[in-house]
């Protein structure tokens, strides 16, 4: 789409509204709860598995079927897909004012996780197709990732001074409106789906069910260990189809005449190196938001309103950074801006680890740590992994970053909640803590924190080894690279 015309930049400027909307939503659904969960686990009597899921059964569908909705989304038009995920955003939304149980409030979690899948891959697909250069797709994604980081940052501290005048379910129905925006400004902003835009292959409907098994198991099995014990049945059962399933899923997309996911895009370098970020950064931003909620509220006992407060850091450097993001890319380039904001990032979740029991300033220390870096690698390491794919692969290329990235939030989540949940006896949610207890509960994030940020800090040098295997290509020594061929 040509961004010249008077008009056309008027109805980008109308998708671009809406389909920040969309990341919006994505970003705020978690963080916004997250500052809600002690309350959520004291009103519905929540064990600590249990909110864990609370959160964790969003990201788990989110990430688990977005693949199979980027595919979808790239042979039946993204703008249809996301118009329907919207629409049940808003109705799942509405639903959470007929909970009342822990089970309600995780089956609505996962209903709105359904929709994310539906609407976010179309998002940054159909920014990066909208405009026609680099500089305006930065500029594009550089907006849509604002309005998500807003989310992010904002969540925790609206969230904390909503509780104290409005039922934990309001933090929820927001996403109502949100929906409303995002429906219209797409609607109205942008063009419908041309038949020679979308990929004409049949979706791999084999595939994405031994995928989405492969991914729901790998997420879901700790919490069997976790709840039963190591010598549980569910828990190994949950081993065995987890195996079963990922080694079904990598022969089907090897053989396949049409694959869901060609896994040879994985191995190119710009492909590799921006999911490896991503998944860094999406790694330690969640495992940093769901540790600082719980060391604040159950560990010093602070309110929620207090604790809200307690991540202005976090809002300040995010608000007030984004005007500094285009002149840092430029002076350092893409790729160097990609591996020091998820360097950044992980630093961050390290300093909490290191010093979070020590006093607050450790922990405004992290958060501003974290919010500068993951300002940059949501725009940076999303424009490369779309640069590194076919045309016709867009979606399919969007879904790839926000999967890693929200398969890295539910691991996080997944391994704080069963490290907690191994060492703290009992239910997190009690209202009266011993001494013992407490030590347990410290000592629990603690070590979450350590397993967290070494994962973290792995995958990031794993990216910057993938980028480098893509400077010596272009330096000239002879590293392959598949061809860009339509799947």
């Amino acid at each position: 789409m040509s961004t010249r015309s008077p008009a056309r930049l008027r109805d980008a400027g109308i998708a671009l509204a809406g389909l920040s909307a969309v990341f919006l939503f994505e970003m705020l659904d978690n963080s916004v709860l997250n500052v809600a969960l002690p309350t959520i686990g004291r009103e519905l009597h929540a064990s600590t598995t249990g909110l864990q899921w609370v959160t964790g059964a969003y990201s788990v569908v989110f990430g688990a079927l977005m693949l199979l909705f980027g595919a979808v989304a790239d042979r039946f038009g993204r703008r249809r897909v996301m118009l329907v995920g919207l629409v049940l955003l808003a109705f799942s939304a509405l639903a959470t004012t007929l909970v009342t149980t822990t089970g309600e409030l995780i089956a609505v979690r996962a209903l709105m996780g359904l929709a994310a899948a539906m609407t976010t891959p179309g998002s940054m697909a159909l920014a990066f197709r909208l405009f026609d250069t680099d500089a305006l797709r930065v500029r594009a994604l550089t907006v849509i990732s604002t309005a998500g980081l807003v989310g992010l940052a904002v969540g925790p501290t609206a969230g904390g001074f909503a509780l104290a005048v409005a039922p934990w379910q309001a933090l929820l129905l927001v996403n109502v409106p949100i929906a409303a925006l995002a429906f219209i400004g797409i609607r109205a902003g942008v063009p419908a789906d041309r038949p020679e835009d979308l990929h004409p292959d049949r979706i791999d409907v084999t595939g994405a069910l031994f995928g989405t098994t492969a991914l729901v198991g790998a997420l879901g099995t700790p919490t069997l260990f976790a709840e039963a014990g190591s010598a549980s049945w569910p828990g190994w059962t949950g081993v065995v189809v987890t195996v079963a399933a990922v080694a079904a899923f990598v022969q089907r997309e090897r053989t396949a005449a049409q694959p869901l996911l060609d896994l040879r895009l994985l191995a190119r370098p710009l492909v590799a190196s921006g999911l490896a970020y991503k998944a860094a950064s999406g790694l330690a931003v969640s495992g940093l938001s769901y540790l600082v909620t719980l060391q604040l509220q159950f560990a010093w006992g602070w309110s929620p309103a207090l604790a809200a407060i307690g991540t202005l850091p976090q809002v300040v450097v995010l608000l007030a950074s984004g005007r500094f993001v285009g002149p840092f890319v430029q002076r350092v380039g893409l790729g160097r801006a990609a591996w020091l904001s998820a360097g950044a990032v992980v630093a961050g979740l390290a300093l909490f680890t290191v010093g979070g029991r020590a006093g607050y300033g450790w922990v405004a220390g992290s958060l501003v740590l974290v919010a500068a870096g993951m300002r940059v690698v949501g725009v940076v390491a999303g424009n490369n992994v779309l640069q590194g794919l076919p045309s016709n692969r867009t979606s399919v290329g969007a879904a790839l970053v926000d999967t890693s990235s929200e398969l890295a939030t539910a691991v996080g989540i997944a391994v704080t909640g069963t490290v907690l949940a191994l060492l703290v006896p009992g239910s997190i949610a009690t209202t009266s803590w011993t001494a013992d207890w407490l030590a347990a509960f410290e000592d629990g994030i603690t070590v979450a924190g350590v397993v967290l940020t070494v994962v973290a800090a792995v995958l990031v040098a794993v990216g910057m080894a993938r980028a480098s295997t893509r400077a010596s290509t272009r330096a000239g020594t002879p590293v392959a690279e598949p061809a860009q061929t339509a799947l």
